[in-house]
């Protein structure tokens, strides 16, 4: 393959323990006293027959299936690829996502840095503008590929030994291994000492919803005061004909759910990802299983929706949308809140996990930070010091003081 730069990997597998204090990987769990293993790079076209590629994230609610419905509808300003890891006799045994985009890193960082950055890009359009590779989802949080047969450390220690190589070989200054939940922070050490930095990213959130009942949560979970806010708000909508339904298909309905996408999307002050109408559509055709749409009409019009997605006992909150033309005066986030968590305890959730941003209304409603991190290194070993200097003045999480109001923040770090 054009894209392909294959390095063999030689790991000596041995039995629990090491003298240097570096992980290792048990032969019991390979199946070898010795391995060697390859990394390439391919394209999708070449794991379409490939069978561990199906398997890939089988146990997350984003399996192998969303990767390729979101290179199929959110392609402008990435590049998708995928690295193959190989054993030694050609056999793919994991395949772990990427893509490359030319990421702006000062995107979220206070406007006083911002301000002094465009100063400097009068004169240097690209300044602090790197072509980036990213470790992970485009659109969600990041996940390292495993097998019955090789573990999710395994690909890790992989994957540190050789990407900066297969970084410069397709022109990215930047690696990043972008939005990976707190869980892997042992398994990914192994880049903290092959040079990357450890950062917080603005953390998912999650509600223990482990109740008979709506009522019974909120007199638990909830202080007086978040109750009494809460029975306000909901009554500045008892007069109104608000109806929610449930759906896993909204393919006829795209051409409304999007609008109120695109409302939640562009007040917000933080930016990644933007969907499309297709990406709604494929989700909808492609993973009845895992998703679920509820919608909020008032009347014959839809006020609101949120997309999400079933892992277990475990409902994700993805995306919000809104027609703000009637969401603030009716305080429809107060009555989603409700309807979605009913819904989720009448189905025996005992979880509802929420994406990122909009801290302030989940602090109230008694969620828990769920911390996500980024690994950062440049790729040149003279300037990646001063990136990680750097580094610490340009994530988002420092400068939002919200999150600094939950019990758990010291997680993030």
């Amino acid at each position: 393959m054009a894209l392909a730069t294959s390095v063999c990997l030689q790991l000596t597998l041995t039995v629990a323990g090491s003298e240097s204090g570096r992980d290792t990987i048990t032969a019991s769990r390979i199946g070898s006293s010795q391995v060697s293993f390859s990394v390439e790079v391919v394209t999708r076209a070449g794991l379409e027959s490939c069978a561990v590629w199906r398997s890939m994230f089988a146990g997350e609610r984003k399996d192998h299936r969303y990767y390729e419905i979101v290179e199929d509808a959110l392609p402008d300003n990435f590049e998708y690829r995928y690295f193959a890891i190989r054993d030694g006799g050609g056999r793919i045994r994991a395949v772990q996502p990427f893509f490359l985009i030319d990421q702006d890193i000062v995107e979220g960082v206070t406007p006083v840095y911002v301000r002094w950055v465009s100063l400097v890009r009068r004169v240097y359009p690209r300044f602090l503008k790197l072509r980036t590779l990213m470790v992970g989802c485009s659109a969600g949080e990041g996940h390292l590929a495993c097998a019955d047969d090789l573990p999710a450390t395994a690909t890790a220690e992989l994957l540190s030994r050789d990407i900066v190589k297969h970084a410069r070989a397709l022109g990215a200054d930047l690696i990043v291994l972008k939005e990976f939940p707190a869980c892997y922070r042992e398994a990914l050490e192994c880049f903290v000492r092959a040079g990357f930095a450890r950062a917080p990213f603005m953390p998912m959130t999650k509600l223990n919803i482990d109740y008979d009942s709506f009522d019974a949560y909120i007199s638990t979970a909830l202080s007086g005061n978040a109750r009494r806010h809460l029975r306000k708000n909901l009554r500045a909508t008892a007069g109104e004909r608000i109806r929610m339904s449930v759906t896993d298909d909204v393919t006829g309905l795209i051409d409304e759910i999007y609008p109120l996408y695109l409302q939640v999307y562009e007040r917000s002050k933080l930016h990644f990802e933007k969907l499309t109408k297709d990406y709604f559509r494929q989700l909808s055709v492609r993973m009845k299983d895992k998703v679920r749409f509820l919608l909020w009409h008032r009347g014959n019009r839809l006020a609101a929706f949120g997309m999400y997605m079933i892992q277990g006992d475990q409902l994700f909150s993805e995306y919000l949308g809104f027609d703000y033309a009637v969401a603030l005066d009716l305080h429809l986030y107060h009555y989603m809140v409700r309807d979605v968590t009913t819904w989720a305890i009448e189905r025996r959730f005992k979880w509802i996990r929420s994406s990122s941003l909009n801290y302030d209304p989940k602090l109230h409603f008694g969620h828990q930070l769920d911390p996500i991190d980024l690994y950062v290194r440049h790729v040149s070993p003279m300037v990646n010091p001063v990136m990680k200097v750097a580094l610490r003045w340009l994530q988002p999480v420092r400068y939002d003081a919200t999150l600094k109001k939950f019990r758990n923040y010291r997680d993030l770090w």
